[in-house]
């Protein structure tokens, strides 16, 4: 896996300050005012990659880009690179050869965005590394669990309720019984009877054809009593044809304004 990793840069700033710098004496924290910041020991380009989860601080000649040295970290912030306490620009790392020997020397950048970048730089990479660690943990405590076995069982069933019908798996359909006029009725339930529609009151249009028309009027010298005699006769109404147009209570109005036109006659009724 080593081998297939590759090398990535992160930051690269062209001036850089290289100092030498006394041993600490105290857990005080390093101090910049400590140095020689007008005469630095070394000037060139600083280079940050990463391989993997490890980080790299190169220190490379500017014209040629020899490399002069480099600080191998592991994780920041810690041993390998540390903030000095009376300043943001300079830094303390800790340089190693491929002998496994190493030194802490200081670095310092002219321009304060230049320290910023360098310092987000290494932020970047190992909150990625952390990321990283724990998608990893996750994954691996996910198949040490054991694992839900959610199948039926051999001879195990299952019920379902679909409203107010229970039924079992497998079972069989009730049937539905088809009604007049081709249209599937669900059977009534037990004990219950089908109740029969009732019958619609007849319409306005069938009342209307059924009225009786008025009789027709006789003779002048019939009396008031036969054109109430005539009122009762269905015989007579039967024999004249009634349309569609014609006013129904023409022959009413007709009839009423005959009547006193009429000459007086002897009857047992009495006028008003």
């Amino acid at each position: 896996a080593a081998e297939l990793e590759y090398e990535s840069v992160l930051c690269v700033k062209p001036d850089v300050n290289v100092y030498r710098i006394p041993p600490r004496t105290s857990n005080r924290g390093y101090r910049a005012s400590d140095w020689k910041l007008d005469h630095p020991d070394w000037t060139g380009r600083l280079r940050v990659t990463s391989k993997g989860k490890t980080a790299y601080i190169k220190l490379e000649d500017k014209v040629s880009g020899e490399l002069f040295a480099q600080a191998p970290i592991d994780q920041y912030p810690g041993i390998a690179v540390e903030t000095v306490a009376d300043s943001s620009r300079y830094f303390v790392i800790r340089i190693q050869d491929g002998t496994g020997r190493s030194a802490f020397i200081g670095i310092g950048f002219t321009d304060r965005g230049d320290a910023f970048d360098f310092n987000v730089s290494l932020q970047d990479h190992f909150k990625w590394v952390k990321q990283e660690t724990e998608i990893s943990k996750e994954s691996q405590e996910a198949d040490t669990r054991p694992k839900l076995d959610l199948g039926f069982k051999e001879g195990q069933t299952i019920k379902l309720n679909i409203g107010n019908m229970t039924s079992k798996k497998g079972g069989a359909a009730k049937p539905r019984v088809s009604g007049s006029g081709g249209l599937s009725l669900l059977p009534p339930p037990p004990g219950g009877k089908i109740a029969v529609p009732p019958i619609p009151p007849p319409s306005s249009t069938a009342i209307a054809n059924h009225v009786t028309p008025p009789p027709v009027q006789k003779s002048s010298n019939a009396s008031s009593a036969d054109i109430l005699l005539d009122l009762d006769a269905p015989a007579a109404a039967s024999k004249a044809p009634v349309s569609a147009t014609t006013d129904l209570w023409g022959d009413f109005s007709t009839a009423s304004s005959a009547v006193p036109n009429q000459a007086p006659q002897q009857s047992s009724w009495v006028q008003f």
